[in-house]
């Protein structure tokens, strides 16, 4: 019998699964389509908006540390730099610790339109959450966290993260 519970219990362990899967799939095709959409008429595309938001977050970065953050092999990385950096969205200066490194930064223009673009972005999920009652609105910030983050451990297991190209 007990077989027969824990049977019963990965059937729906799986289901939730399944459940999860699909409903993923549907939130980050509809997310991404609609970042896109907003974000590229602010001049940037959606890799660039991500590479702004790590270095206004973390701090001066170099293109390494970049790449693996936004999980792009560093040649890719470099392209977007380099398309940030033409737009005068962000800067290079020599690493203080290695002459040979650089640091990428995010310059005042680009501060300005990271505000601008962030700021479009969270009244659009204000009114996305606003459909939602208040224990439900309190409680998806959390739970997508925590499935973000399980995510990235699985991403950056023993081989490190998976890379690809925008």
């Amino acid at each position: 019998m007990t077989t027969n519970v824990g049977g019963r219990r990965a059937g729906t362990l799986r289901r939730q699964a399944e459940g999860l899967h699909e409903a993923l799939g549907e939130f980050v095709r509809a997310y991404l389509f609609g970042e896109r959409d907003r974000i590229c008429c602010h001049d940037v595309s959606l890799t660039q908006c991500h590479a702004l938001d790590v270095l206004v977050r973390r701090g001066p970065s170099t293109l390494g540390a970049l790449a693996r953050e936004l999980c792009l092999d560093k040649s890719t990385a470099s392209r977007v730099v380099a398309g940030l950096e033409r737009k005068g969205y962000l800067g290079r200066a020599t690493h203080p610790g290695d002459g040979r490194a650089v640091l990428l930064d995010v310059s005042p223009g680009g501060r300005r339109l990271h505000r601008r673009i962030r700021s479009e972005l969270i009244a659009e999920r204000a009114r996305l959450l606003a459909g939602f009652p208040p224990e439900v609105r309190a409680g998806v910030a959390d739970v997508i966290r925590g499935l973000a983050a399980a995510a990235r451990r699985r991403a950056t297991g023993a081989s490190g993260p998976a890379r690809r190209s925008a």
